[in-house]
C-alpha cells in the first residue's frame, strides 16, 4: 500500500509530470437508410479501403463504420479530428445517416447484418473470417452494437519519476510500467460500475434486436411501440443482452501479472472447444471461423478494459505485449451518447482521465475469484437497476448504497482531477467531476434517465427517438465544412488507402492456409515461455 500512497505524493510534488498524457478515440456507428433500417450497401468507396485507411474503417459489419483518431496530447485536437471525420463521411453518404446510439436500429435478423469485407489479401481475409466466426458463434445481432473506445497512456517522464520512488525493484522501466498499468486495471474493474452508471445511455432497445426471442426479462415500453426496456436500467449494452458472451464466463482472466493474463488467453486460443467444432471447415467456399478454440484470437475476449501494445503488421497482440510490455490501456465500456454529436464530449474525456489517474494512485489489491464475482454482480446490478432507489452494491465489507458509494468515489476522484488541473493550469477536470456529482445528487439527469423521459414525453419508441437524434446530428454535420487542408487530407488518404490495399493483394506469396498457420505459430511459440515464466 505504501507505494501507492507514494504515487499520489510524488505527483502532488510535481503535477507537471502529468503533462503529456496521450489519448485516442475509436468510435463506432451503424449506417442506416432513410427509413431508419440498417443499411445494406457496401462501405462507401469514397471513404477508401476499410482495411488500410488511417481514420475510417469498419468493425464487425460492412454497415458498422469505425472512426479512429490519432494519438494526441490535446483533447481539443482529438475531438476536432473526430468532428472532421464525421463531416467527411457525411459528404460521402447520399441517402444514409449514422445511427447515434449504441443499441442497434431496426434490424431484420442475422441475415440483414452484412459481415465486413476487406479484400483478397491474407490479412484482409483473416479479418473477414474472424468476423464470420463471431457471427457463427454468437449471432450477428450482438456484433451490431456500437461503442466508444478510449485509449489512454501516461507520459514517460511520470513513469520514470514514479519508479525512482518505488521501493519494489523491477527489471526495467518497461516492467515497471506494465506492473502499474495492471494495478490501474484491477482498480478499474473494482469501480467501472461508476462509469456505466454515469454515462450509460442504453436503458431500452428496439424489439427487433431480439428477433422474437422470449428468453429475457425486459418489459414492454408503455404504448406498445416496439420497445423493450427496464425502468431503472443504465446500459443494456453492457449486460447479458449486449456485447457479452456466456461461453466466456469460464475464463478467469486475472490482472495480477502479465504472465497470467497472457497464459489464460493463449490457452483459450490454442485449446479446442467442443461447442465450436461444428464450425470447422468451409461453408459456401468460406471458412466459418479462424479456429475452434474458445477464442479465435485475443480480440474475441470481451472485457471493459484491455492492456494494449502497438503491434507490427502480422504480429499478434499477445506477442507484442509479451515482448514489449503494456503501452496503454483501452477503456471499452462507454456507450455512444445520442446527446452529443460525436457520441462523447470534452467533459466525459476529462472525467475519464481523472478516473483513470485515480485508479493508478489508489491501493490495488490483487484480485481473486471472490473479488471477480463481486465485481461482476455489481456491474449486472448497475446495468439493469442502476437508478433504482435504495440500490445497494456489494463490497468486501458488505452491502453499501450505490449512491453513497458513488458520491464517496467522486470525492476521491476530485483529488486526481485537481492534479490534472494543476498540470494544465485549468479548472476543467474539477468541473467535470462536479458535473458527475450533480448526476449522483439528482441535480442533473443521468443519460439513461433522459432517454426514457424523452420517450415518455414524446410518446415515441426507442427507435423513433434515436432516429430523430440521428437526423439532427446528420443535419449538423452536413452543415459543417472542412478546412482545405483537412479536405485534401481525407481525399488523399482515401485514395492512398485503396492503393495500399491493392499493393498488399499483389505482393502476397503465401496461401491463406500458410499465412494462418504462421500467425498461430506465434501463439504456439508463446505458450512454452509463459509456462516456464509461471
Amino acid at each position: 500500500m505504501q507505494r501507492h500512497d507514494t504515487t499520489a505524493q510524488r505527483i502532488a510534488q510535481s503535477p507537471a509530470l502529468l503533462a503529456g498524457i496521450v489519448r485516442g478515440i475509436e468510435k463506432e456507428s451503424l449506417r442506416i437508410d432513410a427509413q431508419g433500417v440498417l443499411a445494406q450497401t457496401p462501405h462507401p468507396p469514397a471513404l477508401g479501403s476499410a482495411l488500410t485507411h488511417e481514420r475510417i474503417t469498419t468493425d464487425f459489419s460492412e454497415s458498422l463504420v469505425e472512426f479512429i483518431t490519432p494519438v494526441s496530447e490535446s483533447i481539443s485536437e482529438t475531438l476536432q479530428m473526430l468532428h472532421d471525420v464525421h463531416v467527411f463521411t457525411y459528404q460521402n453518404l447520399k441517402d444514409e445517416q449514422l445511427w447515434c446510439a449504441s443499441m442497434p436500429c431496426i434490424v431484420t435478423g442475422d441475415s440483414s447484418i452484412p459481415v465486413a469485407r476487406y479484400g483478397s489479401s491474407n490479412v484482409g481475409r483473416m479479418k473477414t473470417v474472424y468476423r464470420l466466426g463471431l457471427g457463427n458463434r454468437y449471432g450477428r445481432m450482438m456484433q451490431a452494437i456500437a461503442g466508444v473506445h478510449y485509449n489512454f497512456s501516461l507520459p514517460e517522464k511520470l513513469w520514470i519519476a514514479l519508479r525512482e520512488n518505488d521501493s519494489r525493484q523491477d527489471n526495467s522501466l518497461t516492467d515497471y510500467k506494465t506492473r502499474r498499468y495492471l494495478d490501474l486495471i484491477r482498480n478499474f474493474h473494482h469501480w467501472s460500475w461508476l462509469l456505466i452508471y454515469l454515462f450509460g445511455a442504453s436503458p431500452a432497445i428496439c424489439e427487433s434486436f431480439l428477433g422474437g426471442r422470449s428468453d429475457h426479462e425486459l418489459d414492454s415500453f408503455p404504448g406498445d411501440c416496439g420497445t423493450l426496456y427496464l425502468p431503472h436500467a443504465t446500459a443494456l449494452r453492457m449486460g447479458d443482452l449486449g456485447y457479452n458472451s456466456s461461453s466466456q464466463k469460464s475464463l478467469r482472466v486475472c490482472y495480477n501479472s502479465l504472465e497470467n493474463y497472457l497464459t489464460t488467453l493463449t490457452d483459450a486460443i490454442l485449446t479446442p472447444d467442443s461447442q465450436y467444432a461444428d464450425f470447422r471447415g468451409l461453408r459456401d467456399g468460406e471458412y466459418m471461423q479462424l479456429n475452434d478454440g474458445l477464442l479465435q484470437i485475443e480480440n474475441e475476449f470481451y472485457s471493459t478494459i484491455r492492456p494494449k501494445r502497438s503491434a507490427s503488421s502480422g504480429e499478434t497482440p499477445l506477442t507484442a505485449l509479451h515482448e514489449r510490455g503494456v503501452e496503454y490501456i483501452e477503456v471499452r465500456c462507454n456507450d455512444v451518447s445520442p446527446f452529443h454529436p460525436m457520441g462523447i464530449d470534452e467533459t466525459q474525456i476529462r472525467f475519464l482521465d481523472s478516473f483513470l489517474l485515480h485508479c493508478l494512485m489508489r491501493p490495488s489489491p490483487e484480485c481473486n475469484e471472490n473479488v471477480q464475482n463481486r465485481q461482476a454482480a455489481n456491474i449486472k446490478l448497475i446495468v439493469t437497476e442502476g437508478r433504482k432507489p435504495g440500490l445497494k452494491l456489494e463490497t468486501k465489507d458488505g452491502a453499501r448504497p450505490a449512491v453513497e458509494w458513488a458520491a464517496n468515489l467522486l470525492t476521491e476522484i476530485s483529488e486526481a482531477a485537481s492534479l490534472l488541473d494543476a498540470a494544465q493550469n485549468s479548472k476543467l477536470h474539477g468541473l467535470a467531476v462536479d458535473e458527475q456529482m450533480a448526476k449522483v445528487t439528482g441535480d442533473e439527469e443521468l443519460p439513461s434517465a433522459r432517454v426514457l423521459r424523452e420517450m415518455h414525453e414524446q410518446g415515441v419508441s426507442y427507435s423513433r427517438l434515436m432516429r430523430t437524434y440521428s437526423q439532427h446530428w446528420a443535419e449538423y454535420f452536413r452543415g459543417q465544412t472542412l478546412s482545405s487542408e483537412q479536405q485534401n487530407y481525407f481525399e488523399t488518404e482515401s485514395a492512398a488507402s485503396v492503393r495500399r490495399q491493392h499493393a498488399l493483394e499483389a505482393s502476397q506469396t503465401l496461401s491463406f492456409d500458410e499465412y494462418l498457420a504462421g500467425y498461430y505459430q506465434q501463439y504456439q511459440a508463446l505458450a512454452p515461455g509463459l509456462a516456464n515464466a509461471s
